[in-house]
């Protein structure tokens, strides 16, 4: 088997990689970087830019699968130009794909494509699973639902289409986690807002493991990518703080701080979305952290 892969020297690209190989899979990936093409039979590389809509066709020969992974990532500050950039990453590279298969000759037979939990409402009390409707209103859920839609038309094509949508993914290799730890372990940790915000997070080892178990099994749909026991805010940093062995006594951060810091990006940090995993416990899928303090202690 061979899967082709965007975003693979991403944060969960890397791992799923990883995971790839270890299971004997092949690995064709594309790239916007000439420099990083390798030409090994089980790691083959492809230039493609989507902005100029530029893509080596020959990275579609013997694959099976794709799994789409690029995208600009949403931890930068949100100008109006990175705005459009976050938008245009994930829909511009998607079509590409599709408008280029419409042409070729080709073997795949399904789609995994990242997505994100951002397109469930900010809410305290609610716990949403796949069935939700989504109305977008916010940026976030406005993306999400424009880069679904167009992932939606492989399905034109008569190709199986999968979702996966991400919660906070917690990596020892950067991420948002790694921008956590940071003010802990200088003795300036401190929650966000009133901390009773839901995380909805998952081990980037489980993270990668169910990719590949949506590819083994040939799941179609949406799947959430949470682990079945989401957090609050408060319990997420006093987790860390306990681990990392550092005091927390700094209050919390008000909404208007961050917003003067990070200008209109500071919503990621205290908007709520409590997400089920149910749908693909319900398929099998077993999570290896399940729980926040034995995920973090086996990252920290």
């Amino acid at each position: 088997m061979r899967v082709l892969i965007t975003g693979a020297t991403g944060l969960i690209g890397q791992e799923v990689v990883k995971l790839c190989h270890q299971q004997g899979i092949k690995v064709s990936y594309l790239t916007t970087r000439k420099s990083q093409i390798s030409k090994e039979e089980n790691y083959k590389g492809f230039y493609w830019n989507p902005k100029t809509l530029d893509i080596d066709t020959n990275c579609f020969t013997d694959v099976d699968t794709i799994i789409h992974l690029a995208a600009a990532p949403i931890s930068k500050r949100w100008t109006p130009c990175y705005k459009r950039e976050i938008l245009k990453s994930r829909t511009e590279s998607t079509k590409l794909l599709v408008n280029n298969l419409k042409g070729e000759s080709h073997h795949i037979k399904q789609v995994i494509s990242a997505s994100a939990i951002g397109v469930y409402p900010d809410s305290i009390t609610n716990y949403y699973d796949e069935n939700y409707k989504t109305k977008p209103t916010s940026f976030l859920s406005k993306v999400v639902c424009a880069w679904e839609h167009e992932v939606d038309a492989f399905k034109t094509l008569g190709i199986t289409v999968s979702k996966i949508r991400i919660g906070l993914v917690l990596s020892d290799k950067g991420g948002a986690l790694q921008e956590l730890v940071k003010p802990v372990n200088y003795g300036l940790g401190a929650a966000f807002g009133t901390g009773k915000q839901w995380q909805s997070w998952i081990h980037v080892h489980d993270l990668a493991q169910l990719f590949l178990y949506v590819l083994k099994y040939r799941l179609e749909g949406v799947y959430n990518a949470v682990s079945p026991n989401p957090v609050t805010n408060n319990d997420l940093v006093k987790t860390i703080a306990s681990i990392q062995e550092k005091p927390l006594f700094l209050p919390n951060i008000p909404k208007a701080v961050m917003k003067l810091v990070l200008g209109k990006m500071h919503t990621i940090l205290y908007e709520s979305q409590r997400v089920s995993s149910k749908k693909i416990e319900d398929k099998g899928f077993y999570f290896k952290f399940h729980h926040l303090e034995p995920a973090l202690s086996d990252l920290l």
